[in-house]
């Protein structure tokens, strides 16, 4: 067993042993909450861990990336290729979520039974609404000190954009520089391996940290609602490695395959960004280039989170169906283009999307309140949503990577911490 495979393993029993401690916590000690939130710091300092990568490794790969390209007219190309992709799937992600929250009305029974919480009560979720000012205000940074403090992804690639494109432009006087830069990229790419030796231990806090304070009982109380948002996600894998294998053909399972170990770590911690690092060696290992993974990944990472818009369509018309509030299509339409843009610029962490349909419930005149519904399982949706979006962005990056004729053979067994950036 190679020490990918193994790592797999750790994670994937971890995982199964995070839910019956979680279970014993939950139905036997007093503390289970405290039990759970000393939990919660093992989990914090791996996603910690993970957060002081990405950064680094964004800018260094990408930097290397574009300068290698040499070509502006290369740089624009792929990316009107790649946001050409992201604005197709966002739409399949959030038509998937309308039609199968109108045809499941997951929101009826819990209008029925009187469940929805009083339109007054408080959720502490932080809502803003979209403005141009703030979206130019959230893609440019002002400084890229503060965009990488904050680790803001998409101000992380604008400026690396521009730096490695000048970088190119000057040529030889730049080299010594790329490849100072080019050795910080393979460093970092070392330490994502260290970084995620910690990845059982991590995916084994969270999990048993959520059924320690929440317990098996959520899922029951919530178990058809949850079972329609899963089997929307299932139907999401299909139709997005079935249009990925219209374009790589029978490959794209082996695609599926190389991003098995980043999309488990996805869905055990409920975070996309934790996967970042593992996403980009598998893109490598299926013979993606580095140049161009590392310039599609990032900006995928805010533009092509499918799991997370789907979910936002489902939940929010789901959260007017509990307040029997019924939405002519009209109006549904609107709000599905209206998600298009709220949703860039999503982090890939926990509750981001939250955030997100908060915002969108107060511009329909949809009871905020009704998200106090979805606290308590978000997690677990969380962890489908955050698993799909790895597999929307590999397939997306291959995808791009074909079209540009730079997909190659597969490296199954390739070091891609030590191997060149291509």
């Amino acid at each position: 067993m190679n020490n990918r495979n193994r790592l797999t393993t750790y994670i994937l029993i971890g995982l199964a042993l995070g839910v019956v401690v979680g279970y014993v916590a939950n139905t036997t000690m007093d503390d289970a909450k405290g039990f759970a939130d000393t939990l919660a710091l093992v989990t914090t300092m791996f996603l910690r861990l993970i957060k002081m990568i990405i950064a680094p490794l964004v800018f260094s790969t990408l930097v290397v990336g574009i300068a290698k390209m040499g070509d502006a007219k290369e740089v624009g190309r792929i990316g009107v290729k790649a946001l050409g992709w992201f604005v197709i799937a966002s739409v399949i992600s959030l038509s998937l979520g309308l039609i199968l929250v109108n045809l499941f009305r997951p929101g009826d029974a819990m209008f029925l039974a009187g469940m929805a919480p009083p339109v007054d009560a408080k959720t502490d979720i932080v809502t803003t609404g979209l403005t141009l000012k703030e979206f130019i205000t959230h893609l440019i940074p002002a400084s890229i000190v503060d965009g990488m403090a904050k680790n803001e992804i998409l101000q992380i690639v604008v400026f690396s954009v521009f730096f490695g494109t000048a970088a190119a432009a000057v040529g030889a006087r730049a080299t010594p520089l790329i490849d100072a830069v080019d050795g910080i990229a393979h460093i970092m790419l070392k330490v994502t391996g260290y970084v995620m030796n910690f990845a059982p231990i991590a995916v084994f806090a969270a999990v048993a940290g959520i059924v320690a304070k929440s317990g098996l009982g959520v899922l029951s109380t919530y178990g058809i609602f949850m079972a329609e948002f899963y089997l929307g996600i299932i139907l999401l894998w299909i139709v997005l490695i079935l249009i990925g294998m219209a374009f790589l053909g029978p490959r794209v399972l082996r695609l599926v395959s190389e991003l098995k170990e980043p999309t488990i770590l996805a869905f055990s911690t409920a975070s996309s960004e934790a996967a970042f690092p593992k996403t980009l060696e598998g893109l490598e290992r299926f013979g993606v280039k580095n140049r161009l993974a590392a310039f599609v990944l990032p900006i995928g990472y805010s533009f092509n989170l499918d799991g997370s818009m789907m979910y936002c369509t489902f939940a929010a018309v789901f959260i007017a169906q509990a307040y029997g509030i019924e939405l002519p299509l009209s109006t549904q339409i609107m709000m599905m283009l209206v998600l298009m843009l709220t949703s860039k610029g999503m982090a890939g962490v926990p509750r981001a999307s939250l955030v997100v349909i908060a915002a969108t419930l107060a511009q329909f005149n949809i009871p905020e309140a009704g998200l106090l519904l979805l606290l308590g399982i978000d997690h677990f949706l969380d962890m489908a949503r955050s698993a799909t979006n790895v597999i929307g962005n590999g397939i997306a990056t291959a995808v791009v990577a074909k079209w540009e004729g730079d997909l190659e053979k597969p490296v199954p067994h390739k070091d891609v911490a030590t191997s060149p950036l291509r």
